[in-house]
């Protein structure tokens, strides 16, 4: 992807590929080494002289700590909270929800989600009480943008999507069955999708992405169940969300789909639907970060505030063509976004002698949204 491509040499996330590169070049430079227990390899390390080299929450004795520092490469420790600020992968959410068990729901306070959700509350939450606890933060949000990084750099950046909406929108209604539909037949034709990873809409994205591959009656029945517990302040929301994903077990393998929540919001768990989750602290980064990516479109459903300051940030994007390219905004539900709130007529009159005036769009039907999509793929690739 163009905004993706980075400037580091070599990145290193593997133990082995790690010591591949030490016993073939005993003088690594610029290289950075990521989340690596170097513990059972220290005596082929004390013979390697590294250089301008970058260490990141690496295991390894005080000893080589030093060697390395005075060698003039950075070195930064392991950090005493409960998650690890140099993830080398986005999180899933087998590692988010461990230990939670569905038919027991109160088992969620013993998940790295909650406890995470719970540290940051008590340290502070927006304003950390230690500049040891921004710093962790901090480092913790850089190393999930850097792995979606590596994970998107191959993907063609005009197949990936992003649907925005409400977290209100409930299991039941007719909405969340269009996004879900939209959302299945994307995944189908080889789109990557990405939302905000909570409930509502953004449970519905990766829903649709999850059933992929599935007939019609399976999908409703996934709905039918999830709607005993219709919105996110259900006790057993999750649960249900559960109780699907092992009744239907995903068929469509690969990368279809990236959640990307925020702790901010920790109240609002993250849908146990998503492919892989880029968990962030710092809300502002995972909304910059979501709307940049999705050089193939976003389709904005029904939402409130939250919603409506994306759609004015995608569009400030799209004016001045921040990333050299305009992109759709489809809005889905007419009289939503023309009556209720009248976003629509206004963004088109904004966009009025701009490129990205072509490509906004206001449907009801889902078929016309993926319409939309598919000529505008076509475009670009003419």
């Amino acid at each position: 992807m163009k905004i993706l491509k980075k400037q580091i040499i070599k990145e290193i996330e593997s133990l082995d590929v790690f010591l591949n590169t030490i016993r073939n070049n005993k003088r690594p430079k610029q290289m950075a080494f990521q989340d690596l227990d170097m513990a059972s390899c220290e005596m082929e390390l004390s013979e390697v002289q590294f250089s301008d080299c970058i260490f990141l929450g690496c295991r390894m004795s005080e000893k080589i700590q030093i060697s390395l520092l005075q060698d003039h490469n950075l070195v930064f420790p392991p950090l005493n909270v409960p998650y690890n600020p140099y993830r080398a992968k986005l999180y899933t959410i087998d590692q988010l929800y461990k230990n939670y068990d569905w038919r027991k729901p109160e088992s969620y306070l013993d998940t790295p989600d909650f406890k995470i959700y719970d540290y940051f509350n008590r340290k502070g939450r927006h304003y950390p009480d230690t500049i040891y606890e921004t710093l962790a933060q901090k480092l913790h949000d850089h190393s999930i943008t850097d792995a979606m990084m590596d994970l998107l750099e191959e993907v063609d950046e005009n197949r990936i999507v992003a649907i925005m909406g409400g977290h209100r929108l409930g299991r039941d209604k007719e909405d969340y069955f269009k996004v879900v539909s939209i959302a299945k037949n994307l995944v189908e034709k080889g789109y990557l999708l990405l939302s905000g990873g909570g409930p509502g809409a953004m449970e519905a994205t990766h829903l649709g992405a999850w059933m992929a591959g599935r007939p019609g009656n399976e999908v409703l029945t996934a709905i039918n169940v999830l709607s005993e517990a219709p919105n996110y302040e259900h006790p057993s929301w999750l649960a249900k969300a559960f109780e699907v994903r092992e009744k239907f077990p995903k068929q469509h393998m690969g990368m279809t789909d990236i959640g990307i929540p925020t702790w901010l919001y920790g109240h609002e768990q993250a849908t146990p639907f998503a492919g892989l989750i880029a968990k962030y602290f710092e809300n502002s980064v995972r909304e910059e970060g979501l709307l940049a990516l999705a050089f193939g479109g976003i389709i904005y459903t029904p939402g409130s505030a939250g919603t409506i300051q994306e759609i004015f940030q995608d569009a400030t994007q799209n004016h001045y063509k921040s990333y050299d390219l305009a992109s759709p905004m489809i809005f889905l539900n007419k009289n939503y976004w023309t009556n209720e709130k009248p976003v629509y007529p206004l963004l088109y009159k904004l966009a009025e002698g701009r490129d990205y005036q072509k490509w906004l769009g206001i449907y009801d039907e889902a078929d016309l949204v993926l319409e939309h999509l598919d000529r505008f793929s076509q475009y670009v690739k003419s």
